[in-house]
């Protein structure tokens, strides 16, 4: 589910429940909207306040962190592409095709995205990505290293080879975890639950009407951030791919 289409989905819920909260107001007796009454509103929703504030904190903590470490695999990822043409280009024009293999691989990783779900996609003839690597890795191993300085070089490459490889796989597995929708329902539910007490004892007048729509904006902004963030190759909040893109310009240099 796109990010936006989350963050108003849980605006309409949250003005949906402020408006059941004005209309319940109209048609409760007054006693029940007394001083005491409110009183005790009041403390209920700031337990649920409370509770909501700390899930939404932990949302955007969880959502921070995998941004942060999507965006540290990119720069690292990077380092490893950069790293692995260097060793090949020092042991000899051996390496030639397993340079262009993975200079191949990278656009093409480039023009499909960052993500589980592209990664291993076949396209016409070409193959998916784990192949790719899998290519540059026979292309090494084939190798018939000619000194210990040769030898040392081939044993470098095959292993940044393989850190590649368990990169990819390790993106391939971690690709469904996203958001924890659990956690997010819950918390829509107790956002509703503070919305409609407010609209309960909110005067109906323009101001109020207007202050709680903005809280309302400003919390399915929040949702919003936490979905988008949780899934850092993807939406309008996205990890860049700048040093994929500085890398394969320094990609086949003598």
């Amino acid at each position: 589910m796109g990010s936006l289409l989350v963050g108003g989905l849980v605006f309409v819920f949250l003005s949906m429940a402020t408006s059941i909260g004005l209309v319940v107001r109209g048609r409760l007796p007054d006693h029940h909207l007394n001083a005491e009454s409110k009183d005790v509103i009041r403390l209920a929703t700031a337990v649920v306040g409370t509770l909501s504030a700390l899930t939404l904190g932990l949302l955007i903590a969880s959502a921070k962190s995998s941004y942060d470490d999507a965006e540290v695999e990119m720069r690292t990822a990077a380092a490893r592409v950069l790293l692995l043409d260097r060793v090949m280009a020092q042991y000899g024009p051996e390496t030639d095709k397993a340079r262009q293999l993975m200079r191949e691989l990278i656009e093409r990783r480039l023009s499909r995205g960052w993500t589980a779900e592209t990664t291993d996609e076949t396209s016409g003839n070409a193959p998916g990505e784990y192949q790719d690597i899998e290519a540059v890795q026979a292309v090494l191993r084939s190798l018939l290293p000619r000194g210990s300085v040769q030898h040392s070089l081939q044993a470098r490459a095959v292993e940044v080879s393989g850190m590649m490889a368990e990169a990819h796989w390790l993106l391939v597995e971690s690709g469904e975890e996203g958001l924890p929708w659990a956690f997010v329902t819950v918390l829509v539910c107790w956002l509703s639950l503070l919305f409609a007490t407010f609209g309960l004892q909110a005067p109906a007048n323009l101001t109020v009407l207007s202050i709680l729509l903005v809280c309302a904006l400003s919390v399915a902004g929040a949702i919003f951030l936490v979905s988008d963030m949780a899934n850092p190759y993807v939406g309008l909040i996205r990890v860049s791919d700048a040093p994929l893109q500085s890398a394969i310009e320094r990609l086949g240099e003598p």
